[in-house]
């Protein structure tokens, strides 16, 4: 059975090449889009995905922040956190409530690389 990932992600192309690249070429399935972090929530209680992918400048609530709620309330669902920021600047808030990877969005094979690695 393919894992199933929930992407958010505030711009709609962004997450269609994401979903693209990964049922493509992953044995990923995308369960499901976010618009932001309030969204992602409401989406994680119904979609039980096996991991989320979370952008981290998004309206009403930011990845960082979303994070924090997906730590208490699903903490055994690994989290990553995508952006364009300098990931070093944003590192050490997401650590500390518990998302386990920090990604450039420009990186698309590391990104892989954490994915792969959290849910093998």
């Amino acid at each position: 059975m393919p894992k199933r990932i929930l992407i958010a992600d505030d711009n709609e192309d962004i997450r269609r090449v994401i979903r693209w690249f990964l049922e493509s070429r992953t044995a990923c399935e995308v369960c499901g889009e976010a618009v932001d972090g309030v969204d992602a929530i409401e989406k994680a209680r119904t979609l039980h995905p096996d991991l989320i992918l979370l952008d981290y400048s998004m309206p009403a609530m930011n990845g960082i922040e979303a994070g924090a709620v997906f730590k208490a309330m699903l903490p055994e669902v690994p989290v990553i956190l995508f952006t364009n920021q300098d990931t070093g600047a944003i590192e050490p808030a997401a650590v500390s409530v518990g998302i386990r990877a920090v990604v450039p969005k420009t990186d698309i094979g590391r990104l892989v690389g954490h994915l792969e690695a959290l849910l093998c």
